[in-house]
């Protein structure tokens, strides 16, 4: 066998070496070689880029990081000095940034309205004097890293940590428990303070000056942070202005009397000419007009305090010039002149573009919702009148205001929150003049604001009553009179004719006008406005002292409700 093997390998290698010479050529033609190539001739590596890490500051606000948008190929790292890109706070402006806004407040029955930038340095930082040096402040790690981050000297005396959700519970159980929290996490019952005399909720806010404004900045080498910023969107800031509504709701105007005896003496405008700036600076400015309009008014007489009310035409140059928007019509004097009167008005408010709810031409009309949207929020006022007199209601045969069928209203109230409305009640109720309300006052208010009235606000009152809040809503059982010649108390009350010792001054000379405020489709507050008639007919700003001892009296008498 094996030499068999042999002989046929020995006849194959001759064969191969007496091949044709074409035979050799072309089968060495088939398998191509390069004259050049090598066996260790391979396509270069190329080593790949390493993807940019980036470290986002774990104290960040959770909305903010939440809404952080990264491309895929960028890293997220844990360990800062391993990242070449870094989103934390800054004091360096520059295009890769958003600013914050946090806000210092207080539990809503809080005298004090603000502090300036010096004093709020004070308290953080432990040193603070003049009736503040016992303020504690509450925060939550995220906020005490940014006011750390933002160069304030943090106290660990004065500033309590805890969980943001237990904030307000605590503040509120605690007396000069104050907070410091970012604006989205602004509700109701949270007093907003100013710092040096501006407030997110400002006219002239300006969050390039506002102390607690903090800028979030993404930052690095030039080249990286060039080549990947696109790729890394920063949330949007958390105040937009253009997604916010201030409606400054007032109490009884009444353009008659000794009030429309100075408007002859002194001009249309005299009586709003000490707040004009608080109403025309609202985004929708109420009034709660009492009387009607007529042709045939006689002029005015000073002192002469008839019950038989009508208004000049020409006094509704008042309401023109304080920026009025919406007008309630629900007063039980509207119709003291006939209802031609109370129709004459409806056109006069029609021809200006004015909301009117609380009244009309039918029953129906009277207590149908008027809705407003401005800013992306969208309100429904409606208003009835439960005390008559029967005159004054709208029947099938005549205009007139809304009569209360509550069961009705409550179901409307849950119907417009249901449809994405932010419900305004108001009630042209009883007059007690008492500045706390009865039994069925408080428990017909409270009706309204369970069924989702996110304001209740009282009309009738002719001097100041109390406050509260359910779920999420404000209920103010009565504002006092805006425009009305009540200079004291009026004979027959049985009500001290002085408000308190201290504030020498009739109870109906007090005022409440409460400023809603409305943001991104929500109500987030409620500043109070505090005036005081003069001359009977013109309100002015309280001074800090008559405010003083006004709000302490009417936030003692109120009854408050955390939940």
């Amino acid at each position: 066998m094996k030499c068999g093997v042999i002989f046929i390998l020995l006849a194959v290698f001759l064969l191969v070496s007496c091949a044709p010479e074409e035979v050799f050529e072309e089968t060495a033609m088939a398998v191509p070689t390069s004259p050049t190539s090598t066996a260790t001739d391979l396509p270069p590596t190329v080593t790949p880029e390493p993807a940019p890490r980036l470290w986002i500051n774990p104290y960040l606000p959770a909305v903010f990081r939440e809404r952080v948008e990264v491309s895929p190929g960028i890293e997220i790292t844990k360990i800062q000095h391993e990242a070449d890109l870094t989103m934390d706070y800054t004091s360096e402006e520059n295009v890769h940034d958003s600013e914050w806004v946090y806000v210092l407040a207080a539990p809503f029955p809080t005298v004090r309205d603000g502090v300036t930038e010096k004093e709020l340095e004070t308290i953080l930082a432990g040193k603070a004097r003049g009736g503040l040096d016992d303020v504690k402040v509450l925060v939550s790690a995220e906020t005490k890293a940014i006011l750390e981050g933002s160069g304030f000297e943090v106290s660990a005396g004065v500033v309590e940590t805890m969980p943001a959700e237990d904030l307000l519970a605590v503040a509120w159980a605690e007396e000069k428990f104050w907070a410091v929290l970012p604006f989205e996490e602004v509700e109701p019952r949270w007093k907003v303070l100013s710092v040096d005399g501006m407030t997110p909720f400002s006219e002239d806010f300006d969050m390039n000056v506002y102390p607690l404004t903090t800028r979030i900045g993404l930052t690095g080498e030039a080249k990286v942070l060039d080549g990947f910023s696109g790729q890394i969107i920063l949330s949007e800031m958390n105040l937009d202005r253009g997604k916010m509504t201030t409606l400054l709701m007032t109490g009884v105007t009444a353009l008659t009397r000794s009030t429309a005896a100075r408007m002859d003496e002194k001009g249309v405008l005299y009586p709003g000419e000490d707040i004009r700036e608080w109403m025309v600076s609202a985004d929708l400015t109420h009034i709660s007009n009492e009387v009607s309009f007529n042709p045939d008014c006689p002029p005015a007489v000073f002192g002469k305090h008839v019950m038989h009310f009508c208004s000049r035409p020409e006094y509704i140059e008042l309401l023109d010039d304080v920026g009025v928007d919406i007008i309630e019509i629900s007063g039980n004097h509207l119709v003291d002149w006939g209802v031609p009167a109370f129709d004459y008005s409806l056109e006069l408010y029609k021809e200006r573009g004015w909301t009117v709810f609380a009244g009309g031409e039918t029953p129906e009309e009277a207590r149908q919702p008027t809705t407003v949207a401005h800013n992306g929020n969208s309100l429904a006022f409606i208003g009835c009148n439960p005390s008559g007199p029967e005159m004054v209601w709208a029947t099938e045969y005549r205009s007139g205001v809304a009569k209360c069928d509550l069961d009705w209203m409550e179901a409307q109230v849950r119907q417009l929150r249901a449809d994405g409305y932010l419900p305004v009640v108001t009630f042209q109720y009883n007059e007690s003049y008492g500045m706390v309300p009865g039994f069925k006052q408080e428990r017909d208010f409270r009706r309204m604001s369970e069924a989702g009235a996110v304001v209740v606000s009282g009309s009738q009152a002719h001097l100041p009553q109390t406050m509260t809040f359910m779920q999420d809503g404000f209920i103010h059982y009565g504002l006092g009179n805006l425009f009305f010649d009540q200079m004291r108390i009026p004979d027959g009350q049985n009500v001290p004719e002085v408000f308190d010792e201290e504030l020498p001054v009739a109870s109906t000379r007090l005022e409440f006008l409460d400023r809603h405020i409305f943001y991104d489709g929500r109500y987030i507050g409620t500043q109070l406005l505090t005036a005081v008639l003069e001359d009977y007919a013109r309100p002015r700003p309280m001074m800090e002292g008559e405010r003083e001892i006004f709000l302490t009296r009417i936030f003692e008498a109120s009854e408050w409700e955390l939940e």
